[in-house]
């Protein structure tokens, strides 16, 4: 069982930074990968940024290519998304999620997920 809290998140002007972070109960985070997900109200979750449990293998939305860059600390069970160049388009609540899956699809791979955390981005 894992248990993920997010923090971070807020308002900021566009062109502006965030750095989202996303705590992890339980001793056994360095074996699961983790992803940042990020959903409006009444959309499907949509995937951001993805790292595998090593951290070697990296995905990045298209979307925030060159702009976010996902991290891990495996030793503060704790994982990172640094968000630059930000625009309002970027606004929406932002998930972290685990799953033990090696390689992850979809938002249903995933087995658990933080309750979030917002980002607001002002033109």
């Amino acid at each position: 069982q894992v248990q993920l809290v997010e923090s971070g998140g807020g308002l900021v002007q566009a062109g502006g930074s965030l750095r989202l972070s996303c705590a992890a109960s339980g001793r056994t985070f360095s074996t699961y990968a983790m992803a940042w997900f990020r959903q409006a109200p009444g959309n499907e979750r949509v995937f951001v940024a993805g790292i595998s449990w090593s951290g070697d293998k990296i995905d990045y939305a298209e979307s925030v290519q060159g702009r976010f860059t996902i991290s891990r600390d495996n030793a503060k069970n704790t994982v990172y998304l640094q968000m630059n160049s930000l625009q309002p388009a970027d606004t929406d609540v932002y998930f972290c999620a685990a799953t033990t899956l090696i390689r992850p699809i979809t938002a249903d791979d995933y087995d658990y997920w933080g309750q979030g955390t917002p980002v607001t981005v002002s033109s």
